[in-house]
């Protein structure tokens, strides 16, 4: 019973969530901040299964997260929109709908890791590295060259199926607000999230990965194959990092290719190295932190506090939260790789630094 025990208290915190969103004691800020840190774990926890797991080193997680940002969108607007004509499916449909789209968004952002799986049967580390930026240019390169999807301009009209679900909630439900569908499947997502990175990690599929990661050429002379366990786990990284991208475009509710640049794969690294590499609770921790950090950064007033003293030394100098968090980021990864590669968690689990919580849960 105490194994169940925890996944109880996830239950029911969701279920916190949910209410204190529905009656509007958590205000609409406080639930994208919330949604945003649930997107931030699956994008860490995925590029965890690569360079933490596997030891590879990619750094353009963010193309996957831009496949299935864009597919989803689509089919979304197909679905429920009037972008591209009458809707496909009645307002009502939209409940069980939405979680298929995210799912084949992940899917098709699965596929498209192929483009970075087959480099890595020959490639490794700085090699593999640039491939990885190499195809994260390419995905947004095409997508600004499509004009039916927007191009560079973006693509919107997502936020018709969040209305289609919020018009079709009974009123049972809904009550005197709408009800806060969008963070109800960001939940469900992260959760399905980690417990699928769990349960591979903890697989066989999972233990050839961890040898591939120890040393690829003895894990071949022990019959491991190594390229099937290498594609199979870039297309779970990449396809949960897609799933990620669809939620991120409905909760947001505008794509733009530029939203997927280095920059978005810079922060999952930033991510994952902060929370340790090749640690699942790490990884979510470090995306929890890394969330709030951003959004603290995102206070001018704090910016110009923290910077009063340079202005002194340079008048003319108006530093702005959006440059600064640019710089602040890239300094983080500098600061982690120097003073504690290891990360905050190292390659440990919550469960191995306080042991009493194995009787409830085990990450591995």
């Amino acid at each position: 019973m105490q194994k169940y025990s925890f996944n109880i208290l996830i239950a029911f915190a969701a279920v916190v969530l949910l209410v204190l969103a529905q009656y509007r004691i958590l205000d609409n800020y406080i639930q994208a901040v919330i949604m945003f840190g649930g997107i931030n774990i699956m994008m860490s926890t995925s590029l965890n299964l690569v360079n933490g797991n596997m030891g590879e080193f990619t750094c353009g997680h963010a193309a996957f997260m831009c496949v299935g940002a864009y597919v989803a969108s689509l089919l979304s607007v197909l679905c429920f929109g009037s972008k591209f004509g009458d809707p496909l499916f009645p307002a009502a449909a939209s409940y069980f709908v939405f979680p298929i789209i995210i799912l084949i968004g992940g899917f098709m952002a699965a596929l498209s890791s192929i483009l970075v799986a087959l480099p890595s049967f020959k490639t490794r580390d700085d090699y593999l590295a640039i491939i990885t930026i190499a195809v994260n240019y390419m995905v947004i390169s095409a997508i600004e060259n499509m004009d039916w999807i927007g191009g560079s301009r973006g693509f919107q009209g997502m936020k018709d199926t969040v209305w289609a679900m919020v018009d079709a909630t009974p009123s049972w439900l809904a009550g005197d607000n709408d009800f806060p569908w969008v963070l109800l499947y960001v939940i469900l997502f992260t959760i399905f999230d980690i417990w699928v990175i769990r349960r591979f990690i903890t697989s066989t599929y999972g233990k050839g990965v961890n040898a591939v990661c120890q040393d690829e050429t003895a894990a071949e002379i022990m019959s491991v194959n190594t390229n099937k366990i290498k594609t199979v786990n870039f297309m779970i990284s990449a396809g949960l990092a897609g799933c990620a991208g669809g939620l991120f475009a409905h909760v947001v509710g505008y794509v733009n290719p530029q939203s997927f640049n280095i920059l978005k794969s810079t922060e999952a690294m930033v991510m994952v190295y902060l929370g340790g590499m090749g640690s699942l609770s790490g990884a979510v921790l470090s995306a929890v932190v890394f969330t709030f950090l951003l959004e603290i950064l995102r206070s001018q007033a704090l910016i110009d506090f923290l910077l009063a003293p340079a202005t002194f030394v340079f008048p003319d100098w108006e530093p702005s939260a959006g440059v600064i968090k640019w710089v602040m980021i890239p300094l983080l990864l500098v600061l982690i790789m120097q003073f504690r590669p290891e990360g905050i968690m190292g390659n440990k689990e919550l469960s191995d630094v306080f042991p009493k919580l194995k009787k409830y849960y085990t990450f591995k």
